[in-house]
């Protein structure tokens, strides 16, 4: 696929998760570009701003399957992967397969289940199988998990460790809209005459496989590897910092540029496109200190901080030489 068929199409899906998804563009065209890359994404912010939707409407235009669990504190490992039951009438157990066996999985409110059933996703989201009673299952493609966590309730969750965050390529938040898009959003909510919304198939699975190729073939320049490199090691040196991003980070950053620049209609990336990923990718991979904590800064500040010491590196594409 070209990179001008997939700039198309990409803008097809986002046009199309438009018309259910008010205010949340650049958000969506990172997740998007999440998706594109392989990854994982994790919207953390307020409730109702409509981070489910937006994971249900993702599934519906990439014509994925979508399953979703309601993550409570009594929820089990099994509840996610599976288990087997007894049939009577063939005395034997038959395997049933849990909600992660799907195109899109959506953990709602990771952070309100316990670390025991959070790890169950672990191996799921890293090499796309599951182990359960004894024997390792695949995981069909493309799969990608989409989770959502409630960044204001302490009682009653349990952070995500700093291992379970690493598995996230992005982390986003979605904001507070606009008032002209919240007037918008009841509007769009009255003339359907109903709750959900139906999207249109824009892409089906084997088509996102295409994507997902064609991402692969994006040039990335040695200077912007190096300028990847030094961003995430800057993290680790910074004053604020207990532990910096890990190799993991800058590989990110190079992931998500490769699948930004395509969505813009080019085969190669530039120092821009890794900014425009660098908080998303990196902010959630940083344990800051405890008097950063104490003192109310933010691991997205620290991010920011790191670009504007960091020099961009002027790089054109290989072509363009």
């Amino acid at each position: 696929m070209t990179p001008g068929t997939t700039a198309e199409r990409c803008n097809s899906i986002l046009a199309e998760i438009g018309t259910a998804v008010v205010g949340m563009a650049r958000p969506l065209k990172l997740a998007l570009a999440a998706v594109l890359s392989g990854g994982h994404v994790l919207f953390e912010d307020m409730p109702g701003l409509g981070k489910t939707l937006a994971a249900k409407s993702m599934a519906q235009t990439l014509g994925l399957d979508f399953r979703r669990l309601q993550c409570t504190p009594d929820l089990l490992p099994s509840d996610v992967t599976g288990s087997s039951i007894f049939d009577p009438a063939e005395r034997s157990f038959e395997f049933r397969p849990g909600p992660i066996f799907t195109g899109l999985f959506l953990a709602d409110e990771i952070n309100r289940t316990s670390p025991k059933t959070q790890s169950a996703l672990l191996e799921a989201m890293a090499e796309g199988q599951v182990s359960v009673e004894g024997r390792t299952i695949p995981l069909q493609q493309p799969f990608h998990v989409f989770a959502t966590a409630n960044p204001i309730e302490f009682e009653g969750t349990y952070p995500l460790p700093e291992a379970q965050l690493d598995r996230f390529l992005v982390r986003l938040s979605v904001g507070y809209p606009e008032g002209s898009a919240e007037q918008e959003i009841i509007r769009r909510r009255l003339e359907r005459h109903r709750e959900s919304a139906s999207l249109r198939v824009v892409a089906g699975p084997q088509e996102l496989l295409d994507m997902q190729a064609a991402v692969e073939g994006v040039d990335v320049d040695p200077d912007i590897i190096d300028y990847a490199v030094r961003l995430t090691a800057a993290t680790r040196s910074h004053d604020a910092v207990d532990v910096g991003a890990s190799p993991r980070g800058s590989q990110g950053l190079v992931l998500m540029g490769r699948a930004l620049a395509l969505m813009d209609n080019r085969s190669f990336v530039l120092p821009e496109d890794v900014k425009s990923a660098a908080v998303p990718v990196l902010a959630h991979r940083l344990t800051l200190s405890p008097s950063s904590w104490a003192r109310g800064i933010k691991a997205e500040d620290i991010i920011v901080q790191v670009m504007n010491q960091v020099p961009t590196p002027t790089t054109v594409s290989p072509r363009e030489r």
